[in-house]
């Protein structure tokens, strides 16, 4: 009996966990936010419509601070993307850790 009701709460503790590693944490939604941002100013790298996807589907479970510190860190990604010398490092970081919060097979834009 007892080691039914350890295995039992075990398996309980493990789903839980499974569950809790796919939910995605505030510092990458604030980081899709701040892809979109960029993917917006850097055309022709990432269609921003995957983005927005993911961060759509990830908003309803947010604080309302961290959707308002997620559309300043769009707002701060936008404005640093406009400057000429960024360009370059800025794409390889669309072009890189952004393809995490991207659809697969939807990753570059069709011209």
């Amino acid at each position: 009996m007892k080691t039914t009701i350890i295995a039992m709460t075990a398996a309980l503790l493990a789903s839980g966990a499974a569950s809790a590693a796919a939910k995605v944490s505030d510092v990458d939604f604030l980081r899709a936010n701040r892809c979109k941002g960029l993917a917006m100013t850097l055309s022709g790298v990432v269609d921003p419509q995957t983005l927005d996807s993911f961060i759509k589907a990830e908003r309803g479970s947010r604080m309302p601070y961290v959707v308002e510190r997620a559309e300043a860190e769009f707002q701060r990604a936008k404005k640093e993307a406009r400057a000429e010398e960024r360009k370059t490092r800025l794409s390889a970081e669309l072009s890189g850790p952004c393809q995490a919060y991207v659809s697969e097979g939807q990753t570059t834009l069709k011209r």
